[in-house]
């Protein structure tokens, strides 16, 4: 039996969550609706800014995997994640946060100088996030951050597509993959955003090699991965390199496929607040549940209803007992 359910590897963020107005993104030449990377100074600006017109909604500690990992682990399942924080106050902060959220990690006392990651995340009041990010030492994620052991000790080893874009981390996750495959460990990966497989898509084919077990998308990556504009057709390129993979489509809810069959999951009716999360959420609900037992089906049911909680809530993850009340609607 695997010690872990999910091993993720990913980008360690500090989310910083503001409620914005349009105008504020135009004002100050920010991309609607991207994550973006910015240097330190930008990100500095664009904050005292958000500070001094909004003031801070929300402070949490992130990356998309890490977002999946906790939604894992609050639902039930023993998680594991690896990722690189600096030895500083904001360091410190994330690795209390994962510690409190019953998540095994890499990280420890022996962390190195220099600044934690940090992203800002704008949220309009059409519910659309915006994503400006620093990552600053975890842009230096590397192999040494593996645990190798526990990778092998897990049902699933999780990917972020967001690693796409470090010369270290990317080989980093390459390598992770290669060690659950020898252990028979299957194998997940997310393409996390629009502009990962817009701007790094040969990075993203590097690192999904011989192909995956199961890929998460939304509608928007699936199309351009599979440059089409037909989500049918996108649906038969995704088979090339995924054996099960899910597309999330908003509020036509999603699709997925378990390797024979096409699944349609229903969508959930919700007054949209902040959809920050919205995919990792659906991700952690969707390991959670296929690591326990539960067919597709009843993955992405739970998945969609988790989901929808956390659009419906400002923040990028719901407090524990939510879990727990929204897997005793779906799976009893």
């Amino acid at each position: 039996m695997s010690k872990y359910h999910v091993y993720g590897i990913g980008n360690a963020l500090v989310d910083k969550e503001f409620e914005v107005e349009d105008s504020f993104l135009q004002s100050t030449n920010i991309e609607k609706g991207l994550m973006t990377l910015v240097e330190q100074e930008r990100l500095l600006e664009i904050l005292e800014k958000l500070n001094t017109t909004f003031g801070l909604k929300k402070r949490a500690s992130g990356g998309s995997a890490a977002n999946t990992i906790i939604a894992v682990s609050y639902f039930g399942g023993k998680t594991y994640y690896s990722c690189n924080v600096a030895n500083d106050e904001t360091g410190d902060f994330y690795v209390n946060d994962l510690k409190a959220a019953g998540v095994d990690t890499n990280l420890g006392d022996d962390r190195e100088d220099g600044v934690t990651g940090r992203c800002l995340v704008m949220v309009t009041p059409d519910a659309e996030r915006t994503m400006n990010t620093y990552l600053g030492i975890t842009a230096n994620l590397s192999s040494k951050h593996l645990d190798e052991e526990a990778i092998k000790s897990s049902e699933y080893l999780y990917i972020e597509g967001y690693l796409v874009s470090s010369d270290t981390a990317r080989p980093a996750a390459i390598e992770a993959k290669k060690i659950a495959e020898a252990n028979g460990v299957k194998t997940a990966f997310t393409f996390s955003d629009p502009a990962m497989v817009q701007f790094f898509k040969d990075g993203l084919v590097e690192m999904i090699g011989d192909g995956v077990d199961l890929l998460f998308c939304n509608e928007a990556e699936a199309l351009s991965y599979s440059d089409t504009d037909n989500i049918a057709d996108a649906a038969k390129e995704l088979k090339k390199i995924a054996k099960c993979f899910v597309i999330t489509r908003s509020s036509k809810g999603a699709i997925v496929f378990d390797g024979d069959n096409q699944l349609t999951i229903a969508p959930n009716a919700i007054t949209a607040v902040d959809s920050n999360g919205a995919g990792d959420m659906f991700a952690g609900a969707f390991l959670y549940a296929i690591t326990h037992g539960y067919s597709y089906q009843q993955a992405g049911d739970l998945a969609s209803l988790a989901s929808a909680e956390v659009v419906s809530n400002f923040g990028p993850r719901l407090e524990p007992v939510h879990h727990a009340q929204i897997k005793q609607k779906i799976l009893g």
